[in-house]
């Protein structure tokens, strides 16, 4: 029953928290909104089922949790900050390239960056018949045969990161997501999950309410 009778769309629009909804006379509540991070070791598939028995980042969740899709995505060999939340509405929001939300990563290169290669990362590099750029890059820190790179990106696509170095010539020996806009990854371990704070889910809407997505 949905407020009191029965629709015969089986699609009919639902208003979770302004819609009542009943089955066999008892009152179905919608699950509480929820919105967790998970620091993602590599090796993990960023799917609740994989079709290969992979292991996947639903093994860090703990257990008793609604159930929570992931906010965007991070391939199997790449690591750090992933969001979770059962916000469909809200994780669409992060997740779109139109927010403009920075998102930064820290890579490992095998070889030693410069200036050079840093500028022509925030310049552009061709890739797949369109051009690739990335809002900021710096140097983190450098050895004799590799170094740390810090970018940011606010308007992602697939696998970006990865390919505008593979099209520099470069190995991508490690990617770790480290912020997504205001949200630091911080001191969390890798493999362990949390729920965010009200002060960082409140950050993150301030953030994503400077920018009116088109409808």
């Amino acid at each position: 029953m949905l407020n009191g009778s029965s629709p015969k769309n089986p699609e009919a629009p639902v208003r979770l928290g302004r819609d009542r909804i009943e089955v066999d006379g008892r009152r179905v509540a919608g699950s509480e909104k929820a919105y967790w991070m998970l620091n993602k070791p590599r090796g993990l598939v960023t799917t609740a089922d994989d079709e290969r028995e992979r292991e996947t980042v639903y093994s860090k969740l703990p257990g008793g949790l609604p159930w929570m899709g992931p906010v965007g995505r991070l391939d199997k060999a790449s690591e750090g900050l992933l969001l979770f939340s059962n916000d469909s509405e809200w994780a669409a929001r992060i997740a779109a390239p139109e927010s403009h939300l920075a998102k930064t990563y820290h890579v490992q290169i095998a070889a030693v960056a410069d200036e050079t290669l840093l500028r022509k990362l925030e310049t552009g590099i061709p890739s797949d018949g369109e051009i690739l750029r990335v809002k900021a890059a710096c140097l983190v820190r450098s050895g004799e045969k590799n170094s740390w790179i810090e970018v940011i990106l606010d308007e992602g696509k697939n696998r970006q990161v990865r390919r505008m170095l593979e099209g520099c010539g470069l190995e991508v020996r490690r990617l770790i997501r480290v912020a997504v806009g205001p949200l630091r990854l911080g001191s969390l371990g890798k493999g362990q999950a949390r729920e965010l704070t009200p002060l960082e889910k409140a950050a993150l809407d301030h953030a994503l309410g400077r920018v009116r997505l088109p409808a």
